[in-house]
């Protein structure tokens, strides 16, 4: 009598083929200068001691950098590709997605807007060397950027025929500027999502929720940069003081700040405007996006014997509009090759 596993057919005809990563040459190595070990040419710092590798023909084409969420604290280093007048070929888009770890489609949408947008987000200028390195060989055109500049939120504002006085909160910090110096208005709306968790300590594995409150705000937001500075003058709608509207003000925060907008326009006349981030924010959340933070209120007693606990998680894009505004910025002050 035949076995019952004589008659069980494969699947696949022939043997498997091996699901382990394919290994490299003893040529291919990369020896380090510092422990004498050799290291995978995918590597940018040793794997033993850390220490940055020294850079081969043969690494430079297979180096792939670390492209993972930075902490709130970490400073990054942005890789943005710029418009094109020579089309890139669909292989070498494939083949960008693949190395950035993106959708090729989204890639493809980054691409058609035809305006400067990041494509990879490093912690590290060595990683964002890489990077640019790798993209340019397929044809691409690209410029590195790391997290730089104060954002100084304006509470009020007073204006005369030569320019206008940005007051942060305090009169001796007060700042003139001449209306010829504003080179740039960058317009958004910051979207903050707040959940606080009030929870009581028991005996099981999980706490007892106690009470849970979401609270949502959007707010319109004012971007004002002057040549010469390198602060970014922010302008919120809720925290400013629309005095310096005079008649014109309303009582409408959001009406405000429209015609608020409208008066710098008109008087800085060596300004652009720049209005595009409500559009691309898709794609900017694909490299930059919202960032998360949990903050604690602590311990409190709420009866004897019970503790309480509140929790507050942050959803916020301000971040991510603080690294486009200071991209267009940087992009209005600096001639590009």
């Amino acid at each position: 009598m035949p076995k019952d596993n004589e008659n069980i057919r494969l699947l696949v005809p022939g043997p498997l083929e091996s699901q382990e990563p394919q290994g490299f040459a003893p040529e291919q190595m990369t020896r380090c200068e510092e422990c004498l070990r050799a290291n995978p040419p995918t590597r940018i710092n040793c794997l033993y001691c850390n220490v940055l590798l020294p850079v081969t023909e043969s690494s430079a084409r297979l180096r792939k950098p670390i492209l993972r969420p930075l902490e709130k604290h970490e400073s990054g280093y942005n890789t943005i590709v710029l418009p094109s007048n020579e089309a890139v070929s669909a292989e070498a888009i494939e083949e960008a997605a693949s190395f950035l770890r993106l959708e090729q489609e989204d890639l493809e949408r980054t691409l058609s807007e035809a305006v400067p947008l990041p494509v990879a987000r490093t912690a590290s200028r060595e990683q964002a060397e890489v990077v640019e390195y790798r993209l340019t060989a397929l044809g691409f055109r690209v410029l590195t950027l790391s997290d730089e500049g104060p954002v100084v939120r304006v509470r009020s504002l007073s204006f005369d025929d030569a320019g206008l006085t940005i007051n942060p909160g305090q009169i001796t910090n007060e700042v003139d500027i001449a209306w010829s110096s504003v080179v740039l208005l960058v317009t958004g709306r910051i979207v903050a999502k707040r959940v606080e968790v009030k929870e009581v300590k028991t005996r099981g594995a999980e706490n007892e929720i106690l009470d849970t409150t979401e609270l949502f705000s959007d707010e319109a937001v004012i971007d004002l940069y002057a040549s010469g500075h390198s602060e970014t003058w922010r302008i919120q709608a809720n925290s400013f003081d629309f005095s310096c509207l005079g008649t014109e003000k309303s009582l409408l925060a959001r009406e405000n700040i429209r015609r608020l907008q409208t008066l710098l326009a008109a008087n800085a006349t060596n300004a652009r405007l720049d209005d595009s981030y409500n559009r691309l924010r898709l794609l900017l959340d694909l490299v930059w996006s919202p960032e998360q933070e949990t903050k604690s209120s602590g311990w409190r007693r709420e009866r004897p014997g019970k503790l309480s606990i509140g929790i507050a998680t942050i959803h916020s894009n301000e971040s991510q509009f603080t690294r486009y505004s200071r991209l267009l910025f940087h992009l209005t002050t600096h001639t590009l090759d």
